[in-house]
């Protein structure tokens, strides 16, 4: 999600050389490990690219949470059991971990599929690293629009039928996110702030665009990452301001800012993205936050929560879908292979995957599509009732579903 110049730049392109070279070796080239036959046995293996570390490593601690959940739960009631094979990608602190990732996970023939990466910025990057070796990315938390759809003078940015997501896009978020501020909450003096990366300016775009077309002209300003002092930001925000919305990935900062808002700016609401969907961390009371849709109801959700002292971890539940999707495409290539399968193979099942609401636990069915659908969904996209969720934060902390 963050855009890297410069040095990291160079660093990471120089890297992308190296282990290129090294990892493949003599003649394993990514066509043949796209081809290249794996017998499936007892277990086979699936990459999980997400930030351990860095600056957004609680997101990617309730990742992997999830993640590991769902290979517990599919090992206990499928006899071809999965193993999860970890990446550190780093997202906003190292593009060049990202790029070292997709080439040791892309020359590793024995992983059939990947979960992840988590950011947007990091599918730009990689993704064509993947492709070259017959892999596709089942992200659950990149959002960006392009990623899956051509739009206007953007081309698509990913190869199609090599990027797939259990999340839905930021076109969805940002018409949820816009229409619950205009129609909903009936607010007209509107700020929004992003900072400064694809995913932030990608969704602040699109609420300010769709604001527009609603008639609301929103003011529009940009932080850096990493702040603690938030003053001059602050100041810059109209006295009249209603509603200040921060489609942020640091959960931390957003808290401090909403903190120091309520000094300087003490009528204006704050509302978040599924960036800072993290209770616990941004606990704003009276505050708004789009997030990735739960079914509180599962048995699934329930059990996780009382396994994680009660903390749900929701950021993470789509990658929980993710690794049940490709571990649903992995059994169903290894069946028609009749023991042995291919990534190739593979990247086409997920295809055919199909998952009720119940088995997706997001709360509504998992079926990828093939072509574009209404405004914002491409090939890899869900369809069906996919979108997002609005919740309050209320002053226990509680984050409630509010629409």
């Amino acid at each position: 999600m963050l855009k890297k110049v410069g040095l990291v730049a160079v660093l990471a392109a120089l890297i992308s050389v190296i282990v290129a070279t090294t990892a493949l070796g003599s003649g394993r080239t990514p066509a043949r490990l796209a081809a290249s036959s794996v017998k499936c046995g007892k277990k086979v293996n699936i990459g999980v690219a997400y930030p351990a570390t860095g600056g957004v490593a609680f997101l990617g601690t309730t990742q992997i949470d999830w993640a590991k959940y769902a290979q517990n739960r599919w090992n206990k009631s499928h006899k071809l059991k999965i193993n999860l094979v970890q990446g550190d990608t780093q997202l906003t602190t190292n593009a060049a971990a990202n790029i070292s990732v997709a080439h040791t996970f892309a020359s590793n023939g024995k992983l059939l599929a990947i979960t992840g990466p988590a950011g947007s910025q990091e599918v730009q990057d990689s993704n064509a690293i993947y492709a070259a070796a017959g892999l596709a990315n089942v992200s659950g938390s990149a959002t960006r629009i392009f990623l899956t759809r051509a739009k206007g003078n953007t081309s698509r940015e990913t190869k199609k039928g090599f990027f797939f997501r259990t999340v839905p896009n930021d076109g969805q978020q940002g018409d949820r996110v816009a229409n619950f501020i205009h129609k909903t909450l009936k607010l007209k003096r509107v700020y929004i702030i992003d900072d400064e990366e694809a995913y932030s300016q990608g969704l602040a775009d699109q609420v300010q665009q769709d604001l527009a077309k609603a008639g609301v002209n929103a003011g529009r300003n940009h932080v850096a990452q990493n702040l603690s002092d938030f003053s001059s930001v602050i100041a810059a925000i109209p006295s009249n301001t209603q509603i200040v919305y921060i489609p942020w990935q640091q959960a931390a900062e957003a808290q401090t800012f909403a903190q120091q808002l309520k000094q300087g700016r003490p009528n204006a609401k704050v509302m978040g993205s599924d960036g800072i969907d993290v209770p616990g961390q941004f606990e704003a009371h009276g505050a708004y936050v789009s997030g990735f849709p739960v079914d509180f109801n599962s048995p699934v959700v329930k059990a996780f929560t009382k396994a994680h002292k009660g903390q749900s971890e929701t950021f993470g539940l789509p990658s929980y879908t993710s690794v049940w999707v490709n571990a649903t495409a992995i059994q169903m290539a290894c069946k028609a292979g009749h023991g042995k399968t291919n990534r190739t193979a593979v990247r086409k099942d997920l295809l055919k995957v199909k998952l009720s609401a119940k088995a997706s636990v997001l709360g509504f069915p998992v079926k990828f599509l093939t072509g574009n659908k209404g405004n914002y969904q491409g090939p890899g996209d869900m369809g069906g009732t996919a979108d997002f969720a609005i919740f309050k934060i209320n002053n226990s902390g509680k984050y409630v579903n509010v629409g």
